[in-house]
Formats: C-alpha cells, sequence, structure tokens
C-alpha cells in the first residue's frame, strides 16, 4: 500500500540522516557492559529498555548534529551532499526528529530508575554540546568519544546502580576508539577547517602529527580492553581471542592511511571499525553466554 511505501521511505530517509549503520560504534560496549553487569541475572525488562534507550539517544544526537551543522555541512564539498544542504530535509523536521528520540531517552531512563533518570540530562546536555565544540576546541574528538562513552557506563549504572573497573575500562576504551578514528575522519578536512575556523586536532598539530595522536590513543585503547579482560570475570579465551582480531584490525586502519594519502580515510575510521564493533560484540556476548 502507499502508505507503507511512504513510511518505509521516510524511515530509510531519517536511517541516512542518522548513518544508522554507525550505531553499532556505542551500541556494541553498551550490550556488553550491561549482560556483564546483569551477571548471569539477566533482567530482560531493563535490558530491552536500554537497547531502546541506546538506539534513541544515538539516533537523536546525531540528527541534532546535522541540524546543528547544517551551514558548515553545506559549505564544505565533502558534506554539502548530506540531506539538509541538499534540501531533501529540512532543519525543522530534522530538529523535531531529535527532539523526538531525546524524549524516548529520558522516558526510558525514568522506567530504568531514578539514578539513571537523574543522570540523563548530562548525557543529553553532551549530546547536543558536542556538535558546537568544533567551533571553540580542537579537542571536540575527545568530546565525542566521551559522549559515546556513556552507553557503557549508563548501561553498567542502569543494572547495578554502581560503578566498577570493568566499567572504568570499557568506558575508557570506548571513548579513545572513537576519538582515534574521529581524528582519522576529520583529517580530510583540514585545508576547509582551517579557513573557516573549525577546530580539530589534524588542524591544530597538522595531519601527520594528527595521525600519530589517533594512533596512540587507539594504543591505550587496547590496553583498556585488555585491562578490562583481565578484571572482569566472565571473560575468557573467546574475549581475547576477539582482542587479536581487534589489534590487527586497529594495525589495518592506521596502514591505510598516511598523511600524504587520505583516500582510504573514511574506510579506515568508518568501515574497519564497523568490523571492530561486531568482533567485540560477538566476542563479548558469547562469553557472557558460555
Amino acid at each position: 500500500m502507499a502508505w507503507i511505501k511512504k513510511l518505509g521511505q521516510k524511515l530509510h530517509a531519517y536511517g541516512v540522516l542518522v548513518m544508522f549503520q554507525h550505531t553499532i560504534f556505542s551500541f556494541s560496549f553498551g550490550i556488553v557492559s550491561l549482560l556483564l553487569a546483569s551477571n548471569g541475572q539477566f533482567h530482560w525488562r531493563k535490558i530491552l529498555l536500554l537497547v531502546i534507550g541506546l538506539l534513541a539517544a544515538r539516533t537523536g544526537a546525531n540528527a541534532i548534529n546535522r541540524v546543528i551543522d547544517a551551514d558548515i555541512d553545506q559549505a564544505n564539498p565533502r558534506t554539502a551532499v548530506r540531506q539538509i544542504p541538499q534540501g531533501k530535509m529540512s532543519k525543522k523536521e530534522a530538529l523535531w526528529f531529535a527532539i523526538a528520540c531525546f524524549i524516548v531517552t529520558v522516558i526510558v531512563a525514568g522506567l530504568l530508575g531514578p539514578v539513571t533518570l537523574a543522570l540523563s540530562p548530562i548525557a543529553l546536555f553532551f549530546m547536543v554540546f558536542y556538535s558546537y565544540t568544533k567551533r571553540f576546541t580542537a579537542l571536540c574528538h575527545l568530546v565525542l568519544g566521551f559522549t559515546c562513552a556513556m552507553a557503557p557506563a549508563g548501561a553498567w549504572i542502569a543494572i547495578t546502580n554502581s560503578f566498577s573497573w570493568t566499567a572504568f575500562f570499557l568506558s575508557g576504551a570506548n571513548m579513545l576508539w572513537v576519538a582515534g578514528f574521529d581524528i582519522i575522519y576529520g583529517s580530510q578536512d583540514v585545508t576547509f577547517d582551517r579557513s573557516h575556523g573549525i577546530h580539530s586536532i589534524p588542524a591544530a598539530v597538522g595531519v601527520k602529527n594528527g595521525l600519530l595522536i589517533a594512533r596512540f590513543f587507539h594504543v591505550i585503547t587496547f590496553g583498556c580492553l585488555v585491562l578490562a579482560g583481565i578484571v572482569t570475570p566472565q571473560f575468557g579465551w573467546i574475549y581475547f581471542v576477539g582482542l587479536v582480531a581487534i589489534g590487527s584490525l586497529l594495525i589495518v586502519e592506521h596502514k591505510v592511511v598516511r598523511p600524504d594519502h587520505l583516500a582510504h580515510a573514511e574506510i579506515a575510521s568508518y568501515n574497519v571499525n564497523e568490523i571492530v564493533s561486531l568482533v567485540f560484540l560477538v566476542a563479548g556476548v558469547l562469553d557472557v553466554f558460555l
């Protein structure tokens, strides 16, 4: 029927707007964290609510980012093909979509308990604040990473109403992993960023040094993942085999980009890390259940 086709087209348009396939970047850490926090006693209601909350929060954050960055995206030839600059979706529609997602996020936080509800304004603040940071600080990559790292931290708190070393190392890994590949992604826009007053680590210190910083962040990321495996009783050989694969993928990621050859920067920052996310999710979940 016509309305079903229109609904499908609209959902597809929203999926393209927020690059829905990249939800896996925080989702995998959030899911593994909540399963570990459950410690074999699966609170299916909480798990379902957390999944909905994670999806809503990440989707809303990306939608609001598209609204806030619409003028920058339109000026940048690389991003001018996005929906809002092309006029395929209005800023007003994207804004209402983001607001709807944030409302769902707060409702889920309230259903999970008073602690998560009390923390939800902080999470929402950073989801919006991140988009403005590139206007005044090169540390915007770390703010993005910190915002993403709220997924595993929030999942752990939602289940246990407490924090732990496992949650700390998973959150640290998530933060520096995202910050690292966001630096690689941002290396494509150094010339544009410098000429338009946009801040980033590559624009501040050069592409070569920026890629070295990204590599350093990913070394620490891997260290945090190893430490998470050591302090977490549920993790065993499956998790550590997964880490071998993740370490190999991170090496490949940094091999395919060079200061003088950024043609594969998007592949390195997005496609490779989608696989990293899936490996982490599968290895983590299997070790919890087996």
